[in-house]
């Protein structure tokens, strides 16, 4: 592919193994506008791994998913943005103060986004939890409260994103997990599309990991992306 960055997408840096992250940061990172470093990997390597990212001038996405009160979600985003990350997550579940103490403490520095609901789960897994009804209704709702709170966006499956783009206009970020390609195996994500279509239906960032960093050719997965407008 050309040397062009593929700024509309975040890689999952999700790992185990100290050596693969940082193989993936360097082959990835002067790829792609975002890399991505969730629990399994703060957990093992903290801030560490933070600075391995941003020190491939990728923007980097801190996916926690901060779900508590208000004050405790406050100190965590004002403790991200020492990291200088560019994203960071909350749970759109936590309320319309946690939010906003979540936005409150970004100080501008940070984008907060709300998760809304999960890819892996289905009407039948929403009813389960006693929130009956469809996700993409229960995403729109959660995905409007957030704006609301100040949120710059949302992470929503791809199937969601057409409404949500209707409902919250074009300046709102919409951030969609859940992208594999029309050959991908089966796994625990079940609302999902392809990099082509998310695109078409607003994804402003695709969020995409064992597709990419499992794929036995790379290059060629990015090179697809590139083709598809990301």
């Amino acid at each position: 592919m050309s040397g062009r960055r593929l700024r509309r997408v975040a890689v999952a840096l999700d790992t185990d193994d100290r050596e693969t992250f940082g193989r993936w940061c360097s082959l990835f990172g002067p790829r792609v506008g975002v890399l991505k470093v969730g629990p399994r990997v703060f957990l093992r390597w903290g801030r560490t791994a933070v600075e391995e990212a941003a020190g491939t001038g990728a923007e980097v996405f801190l996916d926690l998913k901060f779900h508590d009160i208000p004050s405790t979600v406050a100190g965590a985003v004002g403790a991200a943005r020492e990291l200088g990350v560019s994203y960071l997550t909350v749970h759109s579940g936590g309320g319309r103060r946690m939010m906003e103490a979540a936005v409150e403490a970004a100080g501008g520095e940070i984008r907060v986004l709300a998760i809304t609901v999960l890819t892996h789960l289905a009407a039948e897994d929403l009813e389960e939890l006693d929130l009956p009804g469809r996700p993409g209704t229960r995403a729109l709702g959660w995905a409007a409260a957030a704006e609301r709170s100040g949120c710059s966006g949302v992470v929503c499956s791809p199937l969601e994103l057409a409404s949500l783009r209707e409902r919250l206009g074009p300046d709102f970020l919409l951030v969609s997990p859940g992208i594999r390609f029309e050959d991908s195996g089966g796994d625990d994500q079940r609302r999902v599309a392809t990099p082509a279509a998310a695109l078409r239906s607003g994804a402003d960032l695709m969020v995409i990991g064992r597709p990419l960093t499992r794929a036995a050719d790379p290059e060629a997965v990015l090179a697809a992306l590139a083709a598809a407008g990301a």
